[in-house]
């Protein structure tokens, strides 16, 4: 890994906001390196409240979408809500299809499914409103680029309002309302919420028309909070808010259907990275194993015992991923490795029988293998399908525009898209995507880096600076865990691998002659020799608690370690 510190912000900010709130320098520094300048902005980084969400009729067409929504109540039609089948899409179909129901009946949900229907908005789910009287189509984290979607349902006098969140192309479809934070002409002050998140903008909007306060909706947070942790958006502005709360819900009084999917974690409070290991893979797994209804189900049930029974389903489902996904990426690798890939600039596969459903995550591993942006297909219909994911700074997405001849369509972000393209133009695609690649990522690139927050001395460390580091969670992009850098480490001579295959790396540090403190690296099992014998190394971590039989101590866990030069 390449170690990078970030940049170091400017010291009079520092040495301003260390005044004002009294806290050490280190502090001081994690706040401005967060944007976090003045006493009134740590006072809403560290006290967060629902007064902080923003008006939701600020969003561009919220007010024709919550005006077409009231009608169609009044007027007794039938609506659909309809999402796409990830934990974004099913948490935003389970939010806004259980509030409308609180208090009119006629709602139903659809979630396409992953392998007739693909991603998106579909002709089967418009013909399905068609064919059971509906009038009102409400979509979620999907519909911005469905263009000829939203016509062909026009002309069966189906209206449509998106709530999406990814980038709008040229034309916007023509919906009765388009809710878009990245809408070009939207001014709404926030653009990085998940679609669960547009979501309940729509539901604030309507529970503030119904004379209803934001307290009235706290219960629904909990689903807010999953898909903002599983969909890896920033955790500041509003999500940070939306997530806060949403981790209390989850942590006090869940709906039934996550009480069931955590019932058995072994954790007095789980944290945004809990949802995203724990619960995100198990809503995710009906949709790429079975049918997303089956999340929708889940979330949507107030009985216990039948949540219970759903759970039950959707952990075998998860089972079965794991098995899949880890089939597909040994023979993905080996494919690499026949094919004499290992040294280029992207990394592109196929195999027309591997699992749709899974093909998303076996990138991330390919990634994780040669760190390098990488697209795994696999035949779906007439077509082929992919999922994409990147490395840190490159934009696959613009990666793609720049292919786009040989695609039938994409769509995406950032750092993961999906693709479809006829099996034909499948070579053309992977040498172009090869030659942009080549191109336009800058060489660091393509080695991993880890980036420290700041260097600390082991004397620094207490449980004073452990309760300040608590108030900066959640966690999560724009504000991840601190990591901090220390140099000049040797262990007290007990440390040892764990694991079956002795994968981690456990030991006691010290720093001349500091404390000790026990520290723990997942993944760091084969750097033993570089610890062992007293030998002096540097390390790059996060800090932790560490619970054993009701003793709560301070433990460093170990991102990377390298030979110390001092």
């Amino acid at each position: 890994m390449r170690w990078n510190p970030k940049s170091k912000p400017n010291p009079e900010k520092v040495q301003a906001i260390q005044q004002a709130l009294q806290v050490d320098e280190i502090i001081a520094t994690l706040l401005v390196q967060r944007g976090i300048e003045t006493f009134e902005q740590a006072k809403t980084f560290f006290r967060p409240t629902l007064a902080d969400l923003h008006n939701p009729y600020l969003m561009k067409d919220m007010d024709k979408a919550v005006a077409r929504i009231e009608k169609a109540i009044a007027n007794n039609e039938n609506i659909l809500v309809f999402g796409d089948y990830d934990v974004d899409g099913t948490t935003a179909v389970s939010l806004v299809s259980s509030y409308l129901r609180s208090f009119y009946p006629n709602v139903a949900t659809y979630i396409p499914d992953r392998y007739a229907e693909g991603y998106g908005i579909s002709y089967v789910g418009i013909d399905y409103a068609e064919d059971n009287d509906i009038s009102l189509i409400i979509a979620l984290d999907c519909g911005i680029k469905s263009i000829d979607h939203v016509n062909y349902a026009k002309a069966k006098n189906i209206d449509f309002i998106i709530c999406d969140h990814h980038r709008p192309g040229d034309i916007l479809p023509d919906a009765i309302a388009v809710l878009d934070p990245k809408r070009e002409d939207c001014s709404y002050p926030y653009d990085e919420l998940c679609g669960c998140g547009v979501g309940f903008k729509l539901i604030q909007a309507l529970a503030e028309n119904r004379n209803q306060t934001i307290e009235d909706l706290v219960e629904y947070l909990d689903l807010v909070a999953t898909a903002i942790a599983a969909d890896i958006v920033p955790i500041n502005g509003e999500n940070r808010v939306l997530a806060k709360f949403g981790l209390e819900v989850i942590n006090s009084n869940p709906r039934p259907g996550i009480k069931a999917l955590i019932q058995n974690v072994k954790k007095k409070a789980l944290t945004i990275t809990d949802v995203v290991f724990i619960v995100a893979p198990r809503i995710n797994a009906a949709g790429r194993i079975k049918h997303g209804n089956e999340a929708v189900a889940l979330l949507t049930e107030y009985d216990l015992d039948q949540a219970e029974q759903f759970a039950s389903e959707i952990e075998q489902h998860n089972s079965d991923r794991k098995e899949l996904d880890k089939q597909i990426t040994k023979e993905a690798l080996l494919q690499i490795e026949e094919n004499n890939e290992q040294n280029r600039f992207s990394t592109v596969v196929y195999q027309e029988n591997w699992h749709k459903g899974v093909i998303g995550i076996v990138a991330s591993r390919l990634v994780e293998n040669y760190y390098r942006p990488t697209i795994v297909f696999t035949k779906s219909g007439e077509k082929l399908a992919a999922s994409a994911r990147s490395v840190k700074d490159f934009d696959v997405y613009n990666a793609l525009e720049a292919c786009a001849e040989h695609l039938e369509q994409f769509g995406g972000h950032m750092y993961a898209a999906g693709m479809t393209l006829l099996e034909e133009n499948y070579e053309n695609f992977k040498n172009a995507f090869e030659k942009v690649v080549q191109e336009t990522i800058h060489p660091d690139l393509l080695t991993p880096e880890i980036s420290y927050d700041a260097e600390i001395e082991l004397s620094e460390i207490n449980s004073k600076l452990m309760r300040l580091l608590k108030q900066f969670e959640p966690f999560g992009p724009e504000n991840m865990t601190p990591l901090f850098l220390a140099k000049g480490l040797t262990d007290s001579g007990y440390a040892k691998t764990l694991g079956s295959d002795n994968e981690h790396l456990k030991a006691f540090v010290k720093q001349g002659n500091s404390e000790s403190f026990g520290a723990i690296g997942f993944g760091l099992g084969n750097k033993l020799d570089w610890v062992a014998n007293k030998n002096k190394f540097d390390a790059i971590f996060s800090l932790e608690e560490n619970e054993w039989k009701d003793t709560v101590t301070l433990q460093l866990q170990l991102r990377d370690i390298n030979a110390s030069n001092g």
